[in-house]
């Protein structure tokens, strides 16, 4: 299991003096703080794929700091051999709603083929991979367990060791950081594509990170090399990275939906909406029938520390769930406070106080709910009308133990 060892991180050549540095300061302030793994790969690491015949799995979340797309970089890279594609959930250029099938295909700019990994088969078949002598993946995460691009990853490693070849993961920073650990600890009995290993519903790893752990801790057995994103530290918000950001999939346009998305995408498996088809996407959940003053009152008294609760009316205009067309939805905002918030927290008093709001309105989605959930335990807890705490129960220690195994795999400091 291989980490390729970066340089020290990018030195800021723009100076100023004490007179005369606003402008500059701003300036300097905007440059790109962190070499994606793509940068480092090429400009570093270029041994590792030289003149071998390589795949990718990628989407459009691959770029380097200007934008460029990693295909096209390693399309263009004279001593590499791209010779074939892969894409996830969402598709290459992820316009594909969650959930929805995709074929196999070209890509239009280089005519690669492209292999989905979300349509037929979830992972590279034996003939997908002949001839290549590596497989290389570049995705950006965002920080939750229930998403798919990781569960993508473990799958491309399985079919890489198979094959007999190595797998390379061009890393990438976690865009909600690398610093908190939140959520239950996954029941291995629900393993799926929105949770394959167990792990908490927000890990605080980079995909390459969670790549070390699949194989030291999971039984992945593979030739992996991690080449990490220069510069990027556990605590850093994505926005001082000076990298792009680029909405993984239709309905994660921004940081602020990420964050709060590792508790509200819960609400996926009920009845209630997650504000798809707005310019909020899990931001804010809600029903017609709900009352959002009462329940942004009721959510309020229990003084979680760095979230307030807004009473909200969205109307969702042709959403990827189906969930309340054009109809006027009422609920509450999430707004984050700063970093004793925990989404994971918030989720199961919002569950209980929607639950116990919209009665005979109410409906789990049981099967989808359980695998985001990774349990069921959480679902029937909400049934019986168990407290939150009595809900949370094992919780912690559970993530203690995960922290505590986490650490032989971290790579950032």
């Amino acid at each position: 299991m291989g980490l390729v060892k970066a340089p020290q991180s990018l030195v800021m050549a723009i100076a100023c003096v004490a007179l005369a540095c606003g402008q500059d300061s701003r300036q300097a302030a905007s440059v790109p703080r962190v070499r994606p793994g793509i940068e480092v790969l090429l400009e570093d690491s270029l041994h590792l794929v030289e003149n071998i015949r390589v795949g990718l799995i990628t989407n459009h979340t691959g770029v380097d700091r200007a934008g460029r797309s990693t295909i096209d970089r390693l399309a263009g890279a004279e001593a590499v051999d791209l010779v074939a594609l892969f894409s996830p959930e969402h598709g290459i250029r992820g316009t594909a709603e969650a959930g929805e099938r995709i074929g196999d295909g070209h890509d239009a700019v280089t005519g690669l083929p492209v292999h989905s990994l979300y349509g037929s088969t979830l992972k590279p078949t034996p003939e997908d991979l002949q001839g290549l002598e590596a497989l290389l993946f570049d995705i950006q995460d965002i920080g939750s367990r229930y998403y798919t691009y990781v569960s993508t990853m473990a799958l491309g490693m399985e079919a890489a060791g198979e094959a007999g070849i190595p797998f390379i993961v061009l890393d990438r920073p976690n865009p909600i950081g690398g610093t908190r650990v939140q959520g239950n600890v996954l029941s291995a009995a629900f393993s799926s594509m929105v949770g394959m290993y167990p792990v908490p519903m927000r890990h605080g790893m980079t995909p390459g990170e969670l790549a070390r752990m699949f194989v030291g801790e999971f039984g992945l057995k593979v030739e992996l090399h991690v080449v990490p994103a220069d510069g990027w530290e556990r605590g850093m918000a994505f926005d001082d990275t000076g990298l792009p950001w680029i909405g993984p999939s239709p309905n994660m346009p921004s940081i602020t939906s990420a964050s709060h998305y590792v508790g509200t995408c819960l609400f996926e498996g009920t009845n209630l909406s997650v504000a798809r088809g707005t310019d909020r996407p899990f931001q804010q959940i809600g029903a017609p029938w709900l009352d959002g003053a009462l329940m942004a009152d009721r959510l309020g008294e229990y003084e979680f520390e760095g979230v307030r609760f807004e009473a909200v009316t969205f109307t969702p205009k042709s959403p990827g769930d189906g969930k309340f067309d054009g109809e006027a939805v009422h609920g509450v905002r999430l707004v984050e406070l700063d970093e004793g918030y925990d989404p994971t927290l918030a989720m199961v008093a919002m569950l209980v106080e929607a639950r116990r709001m919209s009665g005979e309105n109410w409906r789990w989605r049981e099967s989808h709910f359980d695998l985001l959930a990774g349990t069921d335990r959480l679902r029937l807890g909400v049934e019986e009308g168990r407290t939150v705490q009595e809900i949370r129960e094992g919780w912690d220690t559970a993530l203690a133990a995960f922290v505590r195994m986490r650490e032989r795999y971290l790579v950032y400091p």
